[in-house]
């Protein structure tokens, strides 16, 4: 225990060192919003992958390959598919028009695509559904510190909202940027090292393929219920819709770090979705009697690898959580200070102005973002919730905005307005189960299709 705290002590005054550090460079809100434009495809690469790779990536798809077998599979893999489409279609179009007329936010697109009140209310929905999407990654942190080293779960939480709080305040994107580099080597090097000891400690290949042979549903891949294809509907999308990656699009220098960084982060999350997933199937193996799913990483963590290999590991896991909540904390701070704040309380703020705003900010969102990890435990259930609003809200205003020209401000309104009440009419007709393939994120996003589509076509001229 003693050398898993010192390896996560050390670690994250380690980053939060190295934020500080980089966030001396960060003189204004151009800076700290979209890193002065000025992102290669490495640093890109970098901060997506680091970002994409969260508590959902590990502690949830492990647990939900360890409840639910190979479908977990497509908790990852519908991230790659959604960011496949990120990185050679949307990604590239709307970084050239962000660049052209100097946008920062998706509100400012929105804005400028339609009118403010979108743009309000986009940022209320973000803003609200970004909340979740931090706490879940605290969650997965505060399941995994209590495991591995006792830690109660509420301090874990609180120990990795301080160290995000601390590094993202400092310098925003910018700073992001570079501490997401040491972290994606970090879990590079912790995975590497802990899946193959892992396998070794079942027997290998041939103890996987022993966990519950009878059980058919277990190793259908293609399974269209539970753990299975259903997330192509709740995750994909948000995969090139969300402010937050959309936003770390906007910070590159061009096209080509586009495709190239954002390209390279969807090989790397294909690689990757596997690796939970044979992580869940090995706790399941060794331990079949789990009191919690969401126990399983960090239970291999502790008790199937030699400590050193352990902490290390830990580390990774650690690094994984903390870059996938720098992410969310983007989304908040972005959206309370540019799209809130500047844009309908303060418009004529000065920049320096809006910069100490925005750490403030920062600061008030890591500690709401903290307090609801407290009381919550499931991180997959919580990070359902900012996906499905992600994807039923902005499918329509975004593509639509970006590739037909005649959309209109009453055809977005129309779409977030028809996809949360489709989302909520089949999350409260059928408590949550859907109807089939028909999940509430589907059946939102679906809503908010077909109303567009009418109301595009009315639209005409």
């Amino acid at each position: 225990m003693t050398l898993h705290l010192l390896v996560l002590a050390g670690y994250s005054f380690a980053l939060m060192a190295l934020g500080l550090w980089i966030g001396r460079r960060v003189h204004s809100t151009a800076d700290f919003f979209v890193a002065g434009r000025r992102l290669g495809p490495g640093l890109l690469f970098s901060t997506m992958l680091a970002a994409n790779i969260g508590a959902g990536s590990t502690v949830g798809a492990t647990a939900l390959g360890y409840q639910d077998g190979v479908a977990a599979w497509w908790w990852v893999g519908s991230a790659a598919c959604g960011s496949l489409i990120l990185a050679f279609w949307v990604g590239p179009t709307i970084r050239r028009v962000a660049a052209a007329h100097n946008l920062r936010t998706v509100g400012d697109y929105l804005e400028f695509r339609y009118n403010a009140t979108v743009r309000g209310v986009i940022a209320a929905l973000v803003w609200f559904g970004s909340i979740f999407f931090l706490a879940s990654q605290l969650i997965g942190l505060g399941w995994i510190l209590n495991a591995v080293t006792g830690v109660p779960k509420p301090i874990g939480c609180a120990v990795g909202g301080i160290v995000i709080t601390v590094y993202f305040a400092a310098g925003g994107l910018l700073t992001s940027a570079w501490v997401n580099v040491v972290q994606l080597s970090v879990k590079v090097a912790g995975f590497a090292v802990a899946l193959p000891l892992a396998l070794a400690s079942i027997g290998g290949l041939s103890g996987v393929a022993s966990v519950r042979p009878t059980d058919t549903l277990y190793w259908t891949f293609l399974r269209p219920d539970a753990s299975g294809m259903m997330y192509l509907a709740i995750l994909g999308p948000a995969f090139f819709l969300s402010p937050g990656l959309l936003q770390k699009v906007f910070g590159a220098r061009d096209d080509r770090a586009v495709q190239l960084g954002v390209g390279l982060n969807t090989l790397g999350l294909f690689l990757f979705a596997g690796v939970p997933v044979l992580l869940g199937v090995i706790a399941r193996a060794q331990f079949p009697a789990l009191a919690a799913t969401n126990l399983a990483l960090p239970t291999i963590l502790t008790r199937s690898l030699p400590p050193l290999v352990g902490a290390v590991a830990l580390a990774a896991v650690f690094s994984a959580e903390i870059s996938a909540a720098d992410a969310s904390l983007f989304m908040l701070t972005t959206s309370l200070a540019q799209d809130l704040y500047r844009r309908f309380l303060n418009p004529s703020v000065s920049d320096a102005r809006l910069l100490t705003v925005v750490r403030w900010a920062t600061v008030v969102c890591g500690v709401l973002g903290t307090a609801y990890a407290w009381v919550a435990d499931d991180v997959a259930r919580t990070l359902t919730i900012p996906y499905t609003l992600l994807s039923v809200t902005l499918f329509v205003p975004i593509l639509a905005g970006l590739y037909a020209r005649r959309t209109s401000s009453r055809t977005a309104l129309l779409s977030i307005v028809a996809g949360i009440t489709g989302t909520l009419a089949v999350q409260f007709l059928t408590h949550g189960a859907g109807w089939g393939v028909v999940t509430p994120a589907l059946g939102g996003l679906v809503a908010a299709i077909a109303v567009g589509s009418v109301s595009l076509y009315a639209d005409r001229p």
